[in-house]
């Protein structure tokens, strides 16, 4: 036999020599490592048949009888035999003959006693023992045993005393020890018995094999004295209540602990995913409605009864997962989109509602909300319910804080609105602060995740909007930005060949175009507010063809300057080019002519001149209607 380390030490001509003995074919092809564990196999197959030729031809083994060792035991180098004893012919006188008979009539109680108890076998009396009083009924057998474990052990220390024996047979030697395996019951009083009755008794133990106690045989020779003296012993015996039998312990059946029933003891929610297998999950808002530990699974059945769509926020009880099940299945839906169920299932979908101009206004100054930046942009851009607005900024113009305001003015004064702030690439630390400072739910995806990581959390943000519209809710999405967000879609759009200038693939700004389009007012309740910044002189031509795109599709803009952050003229906001349309719908109209009034004053400033002049005005007064009403006093 070969091992591994010496077929590596052997070159490839000795390998091959091996392979020929072995049998191995094609051995003359194959390289060094292939004959190795060819040899290798070959060798542990053959030494694998060996051992089955090897068991095959051994002879099948035989059980061994079991014989009991009974040592015979000589007294003073004298041995008899029961049957010595039994053959002795003397004529037995009436008497003797009323003796037996009496004897034989106590055997066949005794015996019938032995067959009730089913005790073991019988311990062949050997000389007088004194134990313990025994519990037997009156009609027990002289000796028996007791059932005990079989590893305890019992020294029982013989007596002197002597006992008159028939046939002056010699004694077993007094003081001596003899070790017994099992607990033995025996009468109070000393008996002893000749050697003959013990050779009887040791013939006896060898043919018992099932380990019951027999009643002791009294020899034909035993003479009426010695009966006697047995008769007056058993009178002499205090008998006590028979040995219980030994009973089957009863074991109860542990009772199993008792089950709890927690479903439908918790509510959750969540925002509905399909996947195309037809199963959905309910994402959480606490990661960013991507994969997580809190997703609860909605089954297949669920969303065809309920008519459930991706983007549906569902409320409902759950139950804990079951062996083998990974997700917290939901088990009972209560509310979808804030709305009872069989309302939703009759819904119309979002693209076929109608849509309308903005003819509700938002209130950004109200409730302790009253800044410069919203103050202005309540003047001349005013915002409304279903709005689409454009903020076109350059870099570092103070449009993430702007969009802060805007988020907690219109969640300060309209709480009926569901606020979404959707962050898109920007910096982790801008997104940990909208968090903490803006009353709304902030979804974001930082500059360091991939782009098809911001696709998805748009997608799921838009279908979520949408599916509130549905419902008759007022939603209000502020996206930062839009620019980023076409990137995002012109890295993930397969490349159909057509690219415009910049690098932007001509199919790539659908998505975003549907995106923003989505914002509207409904006719008959709901709306979708949507005010999204726009990045223009980044330097990237890629940057301005997206706002060129972008450029008109909005019904409200509002322009930024660059020259006035630098100036730290703070809201940069260059007011004879922001303004909305149809703004009659959302304002009174006085307050309108005083507004066109005002920006035919303001028309021949410049962005500077413009924005001294406002923030000097505005700071004199303390809501937007004083300072009109104040116009007529300048």
């Amino acid at each position: 036999m070969y091992d591994i380390l010496e077929l590596n030490n052997m070159v490839v001509t000795e390998l091959k020599e091996i392979a020929k003995q072995l049998n191995i074919k094609k051995s003359e092809t194959l390289r060094k490592q292939d004959l190795i564990y060819a040899i290798l196999d070959s060798q542990a197959i053959a030494a694998s048949k060996e051992d089955v030729l090897k068991k095959q031809n051994q002879p099948p083994l035989q059980k061994r009888p079991r014989h009991r060792k009974v040592e015979k035991v000589k007294y003073n180098g004298q041995q008899k035999s029961s049957s010595e004893d039994v053959k002795g012919d003397y004529d037995q006188t009436p008497a003797e003959k009323d003796a037996e008979e009496s004897i034989i009539i106590k055997k066949e109680k005794e015996q019938q006693l032995n067959n009730l108890f089913k005790k073991e076998n019988v311990i062949p009396p050997e000389e007088d023992i004194i134990v313990e009083k025994a519990k037997i009924e009156p009609e027990l057998p002289l000796f028996y045993k007791k059932a005990v474990e079989p590893e305890k052990k019992t020294l029982i220390q013989k007596t002197d005393k002597p006992v008159e024996v028939i046939n002056n047979d010699s004694l077993i030697p007094d003081n001596e020890i003899i070790e017994v395996k099992e607990d033995i019951i025996y009468p109070q009083e000393e008996i002893s018995y000749p050697q003959e009755e013990m050779q009887e008794e040791n013939d006896f133990s060898k043919e018992s094999n099932n380990n019951f106690s027999e009643p002791l045989i009294v020899d034909n020779n035993m003479t009426l004295e010695l009966q006697k003296d047995i008769d007056d012993d058993l009178k002499k015996i205090n008998i006590q209540d028979s040995v219980p039998l030994p009973q089957r312990k009863i074991i109860e059946k542990p009772k199993p602990d008792k089950i709890f029933d927690f479903d439908g003891i918790i509510n959750s929610s969540g925002v509905l995913e399909i996947m195309p297998d037809g199963y959905g999950f309910l994402r959480s808002a606490d990661y960013n409605y991507l994969n997580s530990p809190d997703d609860i699974y909605v089954s297949q059945s669920q969303i065809k009864l309920f008519g459930l769509k991706t983007g549906d926020t569902v409320e409902g009880t759950i139950r804990p997962p079951k062996d083998g099940e990974k997700y917290f299945p939901l088990i009972k839906i209560e509310q979808i989109n804030g709305r009872n169920p069989d309302m939703i299932r009759d819904r119309i979908p979002f693209e076929h509602l109608t849509p309308l101009f903005p003819n509700e206004k938002f209130n950004i100054t109200g409730n302790g909300k009253s800044s410069l930046s919203t103050r202005i942009i309540d003047l001349f851009s005013p915002l409304g319910k279903g709005q689409r607005g454009l903020i076109v900024a350059q870099p570092k113009t103070g449009k993430t804080v702007l969009l802060k305001e805007i988020a907690n003015a219109i969640a300060a004064n309209h709480p009926e609105v569901y606020l979404i702030i959707l962050l898109i690439d920007e910096r982790p630390e801008e997104v940990t602060d909208m968090a903490r400072n803006v009353t709304g739910e902030v979804i974001a995806s930082t500059f360091d995740e991939p782009a098809d990581k911001h696709v998805r959390i748009a997608n799921i943000v838009l279908e979520k909007a949408k599916r509130l519209v549905e419902s008759g809710h007022d939603v209000v999405i502020l996206l930062d930005s839009i620019t980023r967000l076409a990137r995002a879609y012109n890295t993930v759009q397969p490349a159909s060949g057509k690219v415009l200038s910049g690098g932007v693939d001509a199919n790539a700004l659908h998505k975003p175009k549907r995106f923003f389009g989505s914002a509207r007012n409904i006719e008959n309740g709901g709306s979708l507010t949507i005010i999204a910044t726009a990045l223009t002189e980044t330097g990237s031509k890629m940057d301005e063809v997206i706002f060129e795109e972008f450029k008109g599709t909005g019904n409200m803009e509002l322009q930024l300057d660059r020259k006035l952050s630098n100036k730290r003229i703070y809201p940069a906001v260059d007011v004879n080019a922001s303004s909305t349309r149809r703004e009659d719908l959302l304002l009174q109209k006085e307050y309108l002519n005083r507004i066109w009034v005002l920006r035919n004053y303001l028309g021949d400033m410049n962005s500077q001149e413009t924005m001294d002049f406002m923030l000097d005005r505005l700071s004199k007064t303390s809501t937007n209607e004083e300072f009109l009403i104040s116009m007529n006093d300048n």
